[in-house]
Parts: structure tokens; C-alpha cells; sequence
């Protein structure tokens, strides 16, 4: 995979001009480009950034990067980490550098996205039965002879759809049977019996053509380690099925593929497990959540918890804001909410407070709750903190994390801001 499609709209990124649409940047940079204003390296504390303002830690993101990259060669899996997480596809980009198979993606705007920015090899974890997207869809494989592109069927009226949609395409679109984690869980074939009938309604298509299986184990009810290790086990055990039936005849590799970012752990275990089948396994990681990691959610579930000789991912993110009300000893108010802060699954987590260029710890605060625009902030007798300060926050979910900034500053420790990730929600 080569960046070289992806060089004009990257330039066009950094061609774009600084204004009113990018919140958190400094006013006086108005009409500068963003390769201009990074250039600069501007500072974030010193330098005119106003608050609220997200941060992507330079070196943690590259921390990152290379920690997966060195996992998945060494559990030798192919992976394709999931971009819906960012939305950023100078990150998708630097995931390819660091050994990424491709993109994996949810929806067919976030496909249109990646195409723009050059990604070839793109797998659609989620089922596709829109009429229009599947056009736009076969025409992109018509006119790209390297394009590879991957989805998920479960069930033979999707299959249908698909097929009607796609009559006199160019090329069949490729697809994997989807099981479910479970009853009850979200998408994905209940039965095995029934992933048999879905693989024979692909078969009687020359629209698709069945390349795997595939599924998502965060869905497993109740979630353990034995339980998602069983589900897996069955995922691995319907390609075993398939292969044996010869439903992959004529293919150059069959695909395996799960891999959120709670049990990526479990996905290794069980994929080292598969036995020789009559074509080369593709044996395809998705987890994204990783690329930021955060403190709350993915900070209590990662793997990396459960197997620490495997290395540690870093919260990237902080969010900073700014004090602007101290009403009583016991509570205070910043200027960061809902519309800028993750918090479907947690709360922001109070972690440093600036003033006059020195930075400690939040120690007696606590965020209690996100208005639109406002941190409530609780703060005990020990708390040292006044209006005019900035509070540094740490942020749980990335996905709801990124999606609420469309140009986020990657700062290095110093505070020196070397570029801006654009986001496309």
C-alpha cells in the first residue's frame, strides 16, 4: 500500500485555512494555513490557544502505534484497526506506516472518507444493503484494480439486497458471514445452520463472493475470559466448516477477523489455535480504540492489564479548560462540557492544574457532571484552585472523544504543538 494517493488530499489538509470552524485554536491564526500555523510550532499554554482545547500527546500516540504494531507481528495477525474511532485519515495513514493491513471501517461515509485519502484495502465491519452506497461501492472497485474491499452479510434477504443492487457490476464484492455473539447481542447470525444458508445465498450470487467469517466478541453476553474464548472458538471452528465444505474454492486466502479492544488478548489466543486450512489464513485484528487509548474505559479493560509483559498502551488525550466560576469552597465550574468532552461512559477525570507556567496535581477535585458548556467541578478543603487556572482533564472513549473536534493540536510534553489532526464525522 503506497501513500502516493493519498498526497494531494493530505496536502489539501494542510492547504486548508485557520477560521472560525476549528474551536480551541488561537484567533490571531485566523487566515494562516494549517501547515502554515504548525510550522510555527506555537505553544500551547503560551502561544494564544483558547480553552477549551483537546491535546493529542505526540509521543503517546507514537507509543501507541508502535506497541500494536509490535503485537500483532508477534501474535501474527494481520490488522486493520478500526477508523471510526478517529475519523482521521492522517492517523489511518500513520497506522499503515506502522504495519496496518488496511482500515477497518463502519458505515459507508466513513468508506468515502478513507478513499479520499488514498486507503485501498478497507473492511466494512457492518453489514451494507443501501442500494446507493453498493453502486458507489462497485464503481470504486471498477475503477481501481487494487482496491480491496470487504463487509459482513448475516442473513439471505441481505444477501438479496446486495445482489440486486449490484447486478452488472464489474467486480463481486467480497464478504464474510457475520456471527453473532450471541442471543441477544447485536448483529450477526444466531446459528450455525443458519450461517450455512447465508453462505449458500452468496454462492448462488455473481455479485459476491464469500471470502470468511468474522464477528465481534465485545457483544458476548456477560463477557469473560472463558466465555469470549468459547465464542471465538465457534468463530474459528465455522471457517474450519466452510473451508471443509469447499465454500472458499478459488480464493487466494480465506479471512478470519474480530478484534475489538477489551479481548484483543483472546482474539490471539484462539486465532494461534486455527489448523492448517486448504488456503492461507488472513487472520485480521480490528481493534482502534488504542490509537488514544483514554483513563477511564479502555484503561480498566485493555489486555494489556491482563498479560503486562506485553507492554502498556497511554492515554493520549487531555482536555484543557479553564476555570471561570469559584462559588463556594466546595465547588467550581470550567469551561468544558458535553459539546467538547467524552462522556457516555464516564465523566472527565480532573488530573493537572496550571498557573503562572507550573503545573501540579488536581488534588482534591473531582468532576461531578457535564453541562453543555460547563464542568461541575467538586473540590475539597485541600484543593488549590482559582478562577483563571487551567484544569487538565483526562477523557474515557476515544470514539466520543474525537468526534467532537474537527482539528485537534498533537502536542509534544514541552507543550509544542507540530501538527493538527483533522477529523471527518
Amino acid at each position: 500500500m503506497s501513500a502516493g494517493t493519498a498526497a494531494a488530499p493530505l496536502a489539501a489538509l494542510a492547504a486548508d485555512r485557520v477560521d472560525h470552524r476549528f474551536k480551541g485554536l488561537p484567533p490571531d491564526a485566523d487566515g494562516l494555513s494549517v501547515g502554515e500555523l504548525a510550522a510555527q510550532r506555537r505553544n500551547l499554554f503560551t502561544d494564544g490557544f483558547t480553552t477549551p482545547v483537546l491535546a493529542l500527546s505526540a509521543e503517546r500516540l507514537t507509543h501507541n502505534l508502535e506497541l500494536m504494531e509490535t503485537y500483532a507481528t508477534r501474535h501474527g495477525l494481520a490488522f486493520a484497526p478500526h477508523g471510526k474511532t478517529s475519523m482521521a485519515p492522517q492517523l489511518f495513514w500513520r497506522q499503515i506506516e506502522h504495519g496496518a493491513w488496511g482500515i477497518t471501517l463502519a458505515v459507508p461515509h466513513q468508506v468515502r472518507v478513507a478513499r479520499e485519502f488514498g486507503i485501498d484495502r478497507i473492511f466494512l465491519a457492518n453489514e451494507l444493503v443501501d442500494a446507493a452506497a453498493l453502486r458507489w461501492i462497485a464503481a470504486e472497485l471498477a475503477g481501481d484494480p487494487g482496491f480491496r474491499f470487504i463487509c459482513y452479510v448475516d442473513s439471505v434477504r441481505g444477501v438479496e439486497l446486495m445482489d440486486a443492487a449490484l447486478r452488472g457490476s464489474a467486480r463481486p464484492v467480497d464478504v464474510v458471514v457475520e456471527l453473532a455473539a450471541g442471543e441477544g447481542a447485536r448483529t450477526g447470525v444466531r446459528t450455525e445452520a443458519q450461517c450455512a444458508a447465508v453462505a449458500d445465498a452468496v454462492a448462488a450470487t455473481a455479485t459476491l463472493r464469500l471470502v470468511g467469517v468474522a464477528g465481534y466478541e465485545g457483544e458476548v453476553p456477560d463477557a469473560d475470559p472463558g466465555r469470549v474464548h468459547a465464542w471465538l472458538r465457534r468463530l474459528t471452528a465455522l471457517a474450519l466448516e466452510f473451508d471443509g465444505a469447499g465454500r472458499f474454492k478459488g480464493l487466494d486466502e480465506v479471512v478470519v477477523s474480530a478484534g475489538g479492544s477489551a479481548w484483543f488478548d483472546a482474539v490471539a489466543d484462539v486465532f494461534a489455535e486455527i489448523p492448517e486450512l486448504s488456503l492461507p489464513v488472513l487472520k485480521l485484528l480490528r481493534s482502534g480504540a488504542y490509537v488514544s487509548h483514554d483513563d477511564g474505559h479502555y484503561r480498566r479493560l485493555t489486555p494489556f492489564a491482563r498479560v503486562p509483559e506485553e507492554g502498556a498502551l497511554h492515554p493520549a488525550f487531555r482536555l484543557w479548560s479553564q476555570v471561570v466560576s469559584r462559588p463556594s469552597a466546595e465547588q467550581a465550574f470550567s469551561n468544558a462540557g458535553k459539546r467538547d468532552a467524552a462522556h457516555d461512559l464516564d465523566l472527565p477525570f480532573a488530573q493537572v492544574v496550571r498557573r503562572d507556567g507550573l503545573e501540579r496535581p488536581a488534588a482534591g477535585i473531582e468532576v461531578s457532571g457535564l453541562s453543555d458548556q460547563h464542568a461541575w467541578l467538586r473540590t475539597a478543603p485541600e484543593a488549590d484552585l482559582e478562577v483563571g487556572d487551567w484544569l487538565g482533564m483526562g477523557l474515557s472513549h476515544p470514539c466520543t472523544s474525537f468526534d467532537k473536534w474537527q482539528l485537534i493540536p498533537l502536542v509534544e510534553a514541552d507543550g509544542t504543538v507540530v501538527d493538527y489532526i483533522r477529523t471527518f464525522f
